[in-house]
């Protein structure tokens, strides 16, 4: 990287909003180009999780559920918050997958740990791999309802789906593809 850029200086800020899984900030900052302030906004958020999980059938478990933001049933990884009681990001992966999939699996990995958004996000996404998953109880999602789905045609024919677009997903499918845990 090059050194000629400065940091931004924060000098005051202020909640805008809570709104229970996210809070909303306002930092006054200073330029360090022009030395002038200006507000800039943060969204502070829990981390989150999601797990490519592949059966020793080599089919993806994923779920469909609906979601508010793009008004639809979508096809997604297991994944979601890390909970306060979780002890770990690989915790709350594994939690999650148990939670909506009913799903174990005893070789877990991480695959990488992502910014969201480093433009406006202060959480990170930590995208896990879980291989052999196995059935081990029935699924018990909190809040949403979701539907377990087997995804049999492999990792080409998901990417190319036009049902399947969620960034994080995505970038975990990426991530396991190009680490050698799944193949094209």
């Amino acid at each position: 990287m090059s050194g000629d850029l400065k940091p931004w200086q924060k000098v005051g800020s202020k909640p805008v909003g809570n709104f229970r899984i996210f809070t909303i900030r306002s930092d006054e900052v200073i330029s360090p180009r022009t030395q002038q302030t200006q507000d800039v906004y943060v969204i502070d958020c829990v981390n989150w999780v999601n797990v490519i999980a592949l059966t020793p059938e080599r089919n993806l478990v994923m779920i469909e559920q609906y979601r508010h933001g793009s008004n639809t049933i979508e096809l997604e990884i297991p994944g979601g918050m890390m909970d306060p009681g979780d002890a770990s990001p690989v915790a709350a992966g594994l939690r999650e997958l148990r939670e909506e999939t009913g799903h174990e699996a005893d070789n877990f990995k991480l695959l990488a740990s992502l910014s969201p958004s480093v433009a406006r996000y202060t959480n990170r996404m930590y995208c896990f791999f879980a291989a052999d998953a196995r059935p081990v109880i029935n699924p018990t999602p909190e809040g949403e309802p979701v539907s377990l789905v087997f995804y049999d045609r492999g990792a080409r024919a998901l990417i190319d789906d036009k049902e399947f677009y969620s960034a994080p997903s995505c970038a975990a499918l990426y991530l396991a593809a190009l680490r050698g845990d799944l193949l094209m």
